[in-house]
């Protein structure tokens, strides 16, 4: 970082500033929002505006837009921590500008190296200490952060944009270019439609800066396989689910969980119990007729004593609901709009009926530990190349799903098997461990509970069954039966003019031509749709969910 005094742009004028609008809450910080940057210096504020506005949802509570020397910042926030206006941002320093939609976990002892090195803070935001963070380290400062975080910040000195995403892509951000090959970040693609050709996702674990995006950390990377044993992986494994769970527990706002009965969702919610001192509240959802995880999730409830709310859905509303599902994903990938069904569902009924702004949930367990379709790989090398892969695809899949089904309610999601210290130790134990030899998938997890009284053996040791088949195997039927209705012999045929990722059912069909009523043209921003890796035999199916595998056995019931 260059910190001669005499560096052009020293003596640029301040930049304006122009509040969009302001909702009288009083709140502060602002863990989940949305953010927006605009790197050009002619850029139309506007057109900005128009596109900013599309994501308000995720930062209802206060809005701020700055034009800066070089371009517009924009940010929409949704505060959880603390009561003080101080923790709006942009945050400013030195002629360097940063927003950032994130939760930094240990805030608190880098705070202190910056107040020995003479920075005062003015708010208690976990965000204000990326700009002094910025100013010692530069762009080493990414590969610091134990954090889930997206944030852009404008360097004043040199006149440049930079823009960073956490290692696997928990919280969101995009780019695009508009027509004059100036660059264009934002939360969501929503935002870009109108100003951006193309539009991609950013990379996780990735920074750009100069016109280039560099990878900070590689979260899948193992330099060496542990040689930890069995009992002493599990025991780790335990450790640090739980310490992840408790940093995420941490906010002045109201935080809830989500329980579907399966494993996942079901240990978040155990660790949490135990670790608070009134009962916690969770959340399910199911069809009116056939709703297979109410139950189970009800058992956990009762288990854990939770404050445990049910919440039905029809037919109707699935169908009625598709479309605007598929509007705020920004995907046409089957098994992440089946999912998002009954999550976008739950989570509106939370915000509507409910003071609860923070949401813990399950999510990234199954790349991690394995799904129904892992006990086919063939080796264990096999195995770790497709946690891989799926690692990397997540910020795509069920990442996305679950922020945006949660962000859109305007309630912020946190994701403890995300932990990067989890996802980092569990990619490092030996594979042939985490193979399916033991009758039973996800072992390692399992018996990492076993002791302590976490879950009941009836869930712990429960098979898997897929959320949009847990929440009713009607649900995907009514889709299917939708889709059937609204194409005719000809569908392949209009399937074919979609060269990427080309729909392969009716269902996937209509799902595509949805997308592209609301994001023309974008279809590259999904890499393809999630499946079974079908070189592995037993997995080449035409259908992503669980159910059609000789190995679903008892999931369903």
């Amino acid at each position: 970082m260059n910190m001669d005094s005499s560096v052009p742009g020293e003596h640029l004028p301040e930049p304006k500033k122009f509040i969009v609008y302001k909702k009288k809450k009083r709140i502060e910080d602002d863990t989940m929002c949305s953010i927006m940057c605009y790197c050009k210096e002619d850029a139309v504020l506007e057109q900005f505006k128009k596109g900013f506005q599309e994501t308000v949802s995720r930062g209802p509570d206060d809005s701020r837009i700055i034009e800066l020397p070089d371009g517009i910042m924009g940010f929409h926030r949704l505060a959880i921590m603390g009561l003080h206006p101080e923790g709006m941002q942009p945050f400013e320093y030195e002629g360097d500008y940063v927003v950032c939609n994130g939760e930094i976990y240990g805030f608190d002892t880098i705070k202190k190296h910056l107040i020995a090195d003479g920075y005062k803070f003015q708010s208690d935001s976990d965000c204000e200490i990326l700009l002094p963070m910025y100013k010692d380290y530069g762009v080493s400062m990414f590969e610091m952060l134990d954090a889930e975080y997206a944030c852009i910040i404008y360097d004043g000195d040199t006149h440049e944009f930079l823009a960073a995403r956490d290692p696997i892509g928990i919280r969101p951000l995009y780019y695009g270019y508009d027509k004059d090959g100036a660059i264009v970040f934002a939360s969501e693609p929503k935002n870009l439609v109108n100003i951006c050709d193309k539009i991609m996702p950013f990379p996780p674990g990735h920074y750009y800066k100069g016109g280039e995006f560099i990878c900070y950390t590689d979260i899948t990377r193992v330099d060496h396989v542990s040689e930890d044993d069995l009992e002493t992986a599990c025991g780790k494994i335990k450790d640090l689910l739980v310490k992840g769970v408790e940093k995420r527990l941490v906010a002045d706002a109201k935080v809830g969980f989500l329980l579907s009965g399966g494993l996942d969702s079901s240990l978040v919610c155990a660790i949490a119990a135990k670790k608070s001192d009134v009962p916690i509240k969770t959340f399910a959802i199911g069809m009116t007729e056939d709703a297979i995880d109410l139950k189970y999730a009800k058992q956990v409830a009762d288990f854990i004593g939770s404050d445990h709310t049910e919440i039905y859905m029809t037919p109707d509303e699935v169908i009625s609901s598709l479309r605007d599902v598929i509007k705020l994903l920004g995907t046409f990938d089957i098994t992440t709009i089946r999912a998002s069904m009954g999550m976008y569902l739950l989570c509106k009924g939370i915000h509507e009926q409910t003071d609860i702004r923070v949401l813990l949930t399950g999510e990234i367990s199954d790349e991690l530990f394995g799904y129904k379709y892992t006990d086919f790989a063939p080796n264990a090398a096999a195995f770790q190349a497709e946690s891989v892969k799926r690692v990397h695809e997540l910020h795509m899949y069920d990442v996305l799903r679950a922020d945006r089904c949660i962000s859109v309610n305007s309630l912020e999601a946190r994701v403890p098997f995300g932990d990067l210290a989890f996802v980092e130790y569990v990619m490092s134990i030996d594979p042939e461990m985490k193979l399916n030899k033991y009758g039973k998938g996800k072992y390692l997890l399992r018996h990492a509970f076993e002791d302590g009284e976490y879950l009941p053996e009836s869930i712990l040791w429960r098979e898997k069954a897929a959320f949009s088949d847990a929440v009713g195997h009607s649900m995907v039927d009514y889709l299917k039966e939708y889709a059937e209705k609204e194409y005719g012999d000809d569908w392949q045929e209009i399937a074919a003019k979609y060269e990427h990722a080309t729909p392969f059912t009716k269902e996937s069909l209509l799902y595509r031509e949805i997308f592209e009523d609301y994001y023309p043209g974008q279809a590259d921003m999904i890499v393809d749709f999630w499946m079974p890796n079908k070189e592995w035999e037993g997995c080449n199916v035409n259908d992503p969910s669980a159910r059609v595998l000789s190995n679903y056995g008892d999931s369903g019931k």
